[in-house]
């Protein structure tokens, strides 16, 4: 702003200063015209009493047109010696003593001076001029007249074309400052906005947008930093997923060796304990209270048993059996499962299917786990005449198509800061139960290239969401 000033200053000024020169010197020159013209009017009124030398009434004429801005007429004979003139002009003898157009001059000759004269009052800045008389049908001058003209007109019309053009000049540099500002506020303004995305980028806030609608080239930065945002966003969450299954993979790993030191020094003992306590329920001596004993034992024995081989089988590496499946069968079999669970404990549940869904690959008795195991973590949620939903349907994400399974309670619900960590091995909100079955289920769906997620139902209760590729896209 501060260069665009200085450069309309450099570029006004100049401009300003030869349009005032050239005013100022127009209006000298239209005084000077009006100055011969007056001359020549009062010589022509007073032609005849110069022809007869009628000095008194050529002297009435005279004071008759001297005003404010005729300040002194003065008129001399063919020898250039004073012949009459006005009180003013005749006090002031540097005036009429003297004519400046002597010798031979043509009719259009003229005389022209700038005075300062010293009044009692003020000084008197006066044109002076002066024109030569010629008589009708006489080659010789027959006299001249000499007058005085104010220049307070001239000088007020001056002073008001300076103002005027001041005042433009400063409007124009106003204008030219306003321009300025609004110019650099356009620029600035978008660039702060970078700079400010620049710094949150730089923070790791990669999710800031510019909002530039220009079409310029701020306007193409803004596109292309967003672009580069959206970019580092997406390598930023690719690298966080491969950071989650690396850690996955790290703790599976770390469980899949606790589970071979439980399977190698659990197991087996605990198997010959397991026979030993059968051998001992076979002998018919014993008392009931010692019988109940042994077979809470057997009891616990068959719950750590369990708990081994759901832990064996989450950590060993899966093997998928690939084959062209209806996803509708897998999810009826399942259904189908819970049949008389669901009627214990007079549960409703609503199936809702779409018609013509494709068949898709994938390994039918592992997805049937899944959903087996999310219907009983459903069933298990709700109360007594709980409503559970299962519904299928196709998704086309571009040029994919995908299948959504919902299952869905109004059951108790999951705290939705628990959402992800339902997912992670051992944890569990269930008085009873590993931790496992949901870590299973995702594995199983991850390995089918689809993805496992709690999502949000209106109402209490809890829904889940499964998406699997279509068309063998896995």
């Amino acid at each position: 702003m501060i260069s665009i000033t200085f450069l309309l200053i450099l570029l006004v000024a100049p401009i300003l200063f030869f349009i005032e020169k050239r005013e100022v010197s127009t209006i000298f020159e239209e005084s000077k015209n009006k100055g011969i013209l007056i001359a020549k009017n009062i010589a022509y009124l007073n032609l005849e009493p110069l022809l007869f030398w009628d000095v008194e009434a050529i002297r009435k004429n005279i004071e008759e047109q001297v005003s404010e801005r005729l300040i002194y007429v003065v008129f001399y004979d063919r020898n250039n010696n004073p012949l009459v003139a006005n009180d003013f002009a005749m006090a002031q003898n540097e005036i009429y003593c003297c004519s400046s157009l002597k010798g031979e001059v043509s009719e259009e000759s003229t005389y022209f001076a700038s005075k300062n004269i010293q009044n009692e009052k003020r000084t008197l800045r006066i044109l002076e001029v002066e024109a030569p008389i010629f008589a009708r049908g006489s080659p010789r001058k027959w006299g001249s007249i000499k007058i005085g003209l104010s220049l307070e007109d001239m000088h007020s019309e001056i002073r008001k074309t300076r103002v005027m053009l001041i005042l433009i000049g400063c409007g124009g540099l106003l204008a030219g400052i306003v321009g300025a500002a609004l110019l650099a506020r356009r620029i600035t303004r978008p660039l702060k906005k970078l700079v400010d995305g620049t710094v949150k980028i730089s923070k790791g806030d990669f999710s800031h947008k510019m909002e530039i609608g220009s079409k310029d080239e701020i306007g193409n930065l803004a596109r292309s930093f967003n672009e580069m945002s959206s970019e580092l966003l997406q390598t930023r969450q690719r690298i966080e997923d491969a950071n989650k299954k690396l850690v996955q993979a790290e703790k599976l790993a770390s469980i899949g060796r606790i589970s071979a030191t439980i399977a190698h020094e659990i197991r087996n003992p605990l198997t010959s304990l397991k026979l030993n306590i059968q051998k001992v329920l076979q002998n018919d001596h014993l008392d009931e209270t010692d019988q109940e004993h042994l077979n809470l034992s057997q009891e616990g024995i068959n719950q750590i048993e369990k708990f081994i081989k759901e832990l064996l089988n989450f950590t060993r590496v899966s093997e998928l059996n690939l084959a062209r499946f209806s996803i509708v069968q897998i999810l009826e079999e399942s259904i189908k499962m819970m049949i008389d669970s669901l009627g214990e404990k007079k549960v409703l549940l609503e199936p809702e299917f779409e018609d013509d869904l494709p068949q898709v690959l994938v390994d039918g008795d592992k997805l049937r786990q899944v959903f087996t195991n999310i219907l009983r973590n459903a069933l298990e949620a709700v109360e007594e005449e709980g409503k559970i939903s299962v519904s299928l349907s196709l998704l086309e994400e571009g040029e994919k198509r995908k299948i959504e399974v919902k299952i869905s309670d109004n059951g108790c619900g999951i705290p939705e800061e628990d959402w992800e960590n339902i997912f992670e091995p051992f944890y569990t909100t269930k008085p009873s139960g590993f931790g496992l079955g949901l870590s299973n289920a995702r594995k199983i769906v991850e390995l089918h290239k689809g993805s496992i997620r709690v999502v949000k139902k209106r109402g209490r209760g809890t829904s889940f969401e499964i998406l699997l590729p279509c068309e063998g896209e896995t």
